[in-house]
Parts: C-alpha cells; structure tokens; sequence
C-alpha cells in the first residue's frame, strides 16, 4: 500500500488563504536585512508566500503587505521579479 504525502500548506499574506506551498511564492529577509525571491522555498531567512496571481502581487505592492509581514521596505525590484516568474509559467 503506497503512504500519501502530506501536502504542506502555507498562508498567502495578501488574501490570507492557506493554499499549497507550491502555489505560492515565498519572499525571504535575510538576517543582514536584504530581501528576495526565493523560488525553491528553502533559503534561509524569515519568510513571507504570496500567491501566483498577478493581481494578488498588484495587491501587495499597494497595500504593503509583503513589507509589514517581513518589517523591511520592499524594493520595486522585487514587485517586478515576482511578476516575472508568474508570467514565465
């Protein structure tokens, strides 16, 4: 008999939805209070996911909920590369 593999969840700071860890994209602070994209979900570093959905980043960017989760300003950068990778899927 075949064990299934528990699914991680994870919550979407912007709509607040507990979805599966790979639909979602995670943001990462580092302890040197750098910030980035981390698409494999393993760096290390305080962590923030964001859903797949470019309206969701368009969301976040407005109302600043990616920077008040990691309590670090959010380049414009950032915004950008998130919307690059949605697009590249």
């Amino acid at each position: 008999m075949t064990k299934k593999r528990k699914v991680p969840l994870r919550k979407c700071v912007v709509t607040q939805e507990m979805l599966p860890k790979g639909s979602l994209i995670r943001v990462v602070k580092t302890k040197e209070g750098g910030v980035f994209v981390d698409p494999t979900g393993k760096k290390n570093g305080r962590g923030a996911y964001v859903s797949k959905d470019l309206q969701v980043i368009s969301q976040a960017e407005k109302n600043g909920a990616l920077e008040k989760q990691l309590e670090i300003k959010i380049p414009q950068e950032i915004y950008d590369e998130l919307r690059t990778q949605i697009e590249g899927e």
